[in-house]
């Protein structure tokens, strides 16, 4: 008897179990921080999340310390704005980033930042976001079509034209000299290398340009293989300055300390570079205002403001 009561008790234990796993612990309404419940979106969320006013962030990747910081400029502001806002990081992935502004779009959010991975594949997701109603402002890279507001961003051909004076006067008129190029296709890296190729194409002797994609570790790969077939070179402008820092190792590890190098963003990284004479110089951005002055314009937007199609963030240079 004693058997069978403990039998009937185990069994009562187990149902009671199977029944209350079939109810969730923690209620999903779709509002959680990892946005709709997809851990992979990367989604952030700061400011006031029971503001009046929510704007959506897709930012190109949270890999590389300008953006970080040009982030924690947009959220600073939006805190001391009141407004929601609701980042993801498209990890460099275009089509992550079409997908993210998909999710974002049908958040209905209020106004929608974009600094694009390409500025020729983040067009369809800004074509999204303009039929949806939602105004688009894009962020430190430019959009090739779509309906924009306003672009907020360093004058990167003024800043091309930069490096390549400073180049010019250190390396002299008529040297060798090599450029790493970042992402094909960003707008950032057409106009960097425009505005080096203003002061180069008199003055230097660019032997080659290959892209080494904005990324730290092939700025190291495609600068060694440059300085094995172009070991005369005296110079090089990398188009932001975790290709430069690259390179900088590139130049160490086959001893060519006298390599000039000058990048493009002013990181903290960098800076540290030019300070210890291992980079000749850089070209410094100023990442959190660029955030603040998106978010400044978004608030325009929503309070029914005018605003200027381009908003130039002032650049300077940073060297020995």
């Amino acid at each position: 008897m004693k058997r069978t009561f403990t039998a009937i008790m185990m069994l009562m234990v187990v149902f009671l179990i199977a029944a209350c796993s079939t109810e969730s612990p923690v209620e999903d309404n779709g509002n959680s921080a990892s946005g709709n419940n997809d851990g992979d979106n990367n989604i952030e969320t700061a400011g006031d999340e029971d503001a009046e006013y929510t704007v959506g962030f897709s930012i190109s990747t949270l890999n590389n310390p300008f953006f970080v910081t040009l982030q924690e400029g947009t959220e600073s502001q939006a805190e001391e704005l009141g407004i929601e806002l609701i980042s993801v990081d498209a990890q460099d992935d275009d089509a992550k980033q079409v997908n993210d502004i998909e999710d974002l779009v049908q958040r209905d959010i209020d106004v929608l930042l974009i600094n694009p991975t390409d500025s020729t594949s983040v067009v369809s997701a800004v074509e999204i976001a303009n039929e949806a109603g939602i105004p688009v402002i894009t962020v430190d890279r430019a959009s090739d079509g779509g309906q924009i507001e306003t672009h907020i961003a360093s004058d990167n051909v003024a800043g091309g034209e930069m490096a390549g004076d400073l180049l010019v006067e250190l390396v002299g008129e008529g040297a060798q000299v090599a450029e790493l190029e970042g992402v094909p296709g960003a707008s950032a890296a057409r106009e960097r290398g425009e505005g080096f190729h203003n002061v180069a194409e008199d003055n230097l002797d660019v032997v080659t340009s290959q892209t080494a994609n904005f990324d730290r570790s092939e700025g190291l790969t495609v600068m060694e293989n440059i300085l094995q077939g172009n070991p005369d070179i005296e110079g090089v402008f990398a188009h932001n300055d975790e290709m430069a820092l690259g390179a900088v190792e590139a130049a160490a590890s086959v001893g060519r300390d006298d390599l000039v190098i000058v990048g493009f963003d002013a990181t903290d990284d960098a800076v540290s570079a030019v300070e210890n004479g291992t980079l000749a110089g850089t070209v410094a951005q100023q990442p959190t205002l660029i955030g603040e002055q998106a978010m400044d314009a978004a608030m325009a937007i929503i309070n029914g403001e005018e605003l200027e199609e381009f908003v130039p963030v002032e650049l300077e240079l940073v060297r020995e």
